[in-house]
């Protein structure tokens, strides 16, 4: 069976082919295309497409494919569980949900830049999935430390930390919902009234809370800056031109484009 998502994969798109291949689909092909193709091709390929907005397989509120997967199959399996926050966490920033998301996170961005072939990468990070796997189905409470005196000040580390992450302000689960949002239209135009009616919200409130969990920045400020995040990545890849930058970011046109980019580094995109 083919299935066909986005090309350039880091985390979603690395965990949903690894855990078709292990437990849904054997066999299954995998199709990395630009994200404007994905439907027309998964007609003409007749393949299944996900992490794509508008299909089966995709983000849920605060959820990511990897769980629409585990949903629709009924994969309940304790060390599947463990993955999918980890998988989640990394995929939509949220690094507060395990203490392995950061470093999940570190190594799915750094591999993608490393390796340029998607199907490269897709087998590399197969071998990866099989290792976070592993550890969360047999060696996730396992330590490296050995020494009494190490195993102590961990504990007492352990402690500190956890007390003080008690202490840390709960983020609201609108909040968690609001960067998934923003993370997969990162590509479309989004206006804060289109944001507030889908969770439900006055806008003069979420304006108002905002900056309390993004960044100190404003909505507009925000979504600015994680669109040109979005353009330094696609620039590295060498095989976007300033055009298809400009609509994969969101901006209405390339001068618009040019203009924000500039504000934000303090050089236009070409000298970038």
């Amino acid at each position: 069976m083919k299935w066909i998502t986005r090309e350039r994969p880091k985390v979603d798109r690395i965990a949903c082919p690894w855990l078709i291949r292990r437990f849904i689909d054997p066999e299954a092909v995998f199709l990395f295309v630009p994200f404007d193709q994905v439907h027309t091709l998964a007609v003409t390929e007749s393949a299944i497409p996900f992490d794509v907005p508008g299909v089966k397989f995709s983000h849920d509120g605060p959820y990511c494919s990897f769980d629409a997967f585990l949903k629709e199959y009924k994969l309940d399996e304790p060390a599947l569980r463990r993955m999918a926050v980890i998988v989640r966490g990394a995929d939509t920033d949220q690094h507060q949900l395990a203490p392995e998301v950061a470093g999940w996170w570190a190594l799915s961005s750094g591999l993608s830049y490393t390796i340029k072939d998607d199907q490269e990468l897709l087998s590399v990070g197969l071998i990866l999935y099989d290792a976070l796997y592993n550890w969360a189905r047999f060696l996730q409470h396992e330590t490296h430390l050995q020494q009494p005196n190490e195993s102590m000040l961990w504990k007492l580390y352990s402690s500190l930390l956890e007390k003080n992450n008690r202490k840390k302000k709960h983020t609201p689960q609108w909040v968690q919902e609001l960067r998934t949002i923003l993370q997969d239209h990162i590509d479309t135009a989004l206006s804060l009234k289109e944001v507030s009616q889908s969770l439900d919200l006055h806008p003069s409130y979420i304006s108002r809370e905002f900056p309390a969990y993004f960044n100190n920045l404003s909505f507009g400020d925000y979504l600015r800056q994680q669109r040109i995040e979005k353009a330094k990545e696609l620039m590295l890849e060498q095989a976007y031109s300033l055009t298809d930058i400009t609509y994969l970011t969101g901006f209405s046109d390339q001068s618009h484009f040019t203009r924000i980019f500039k504000k934000v580094t303090g050089v236009n995109p070409l000298q970038y």
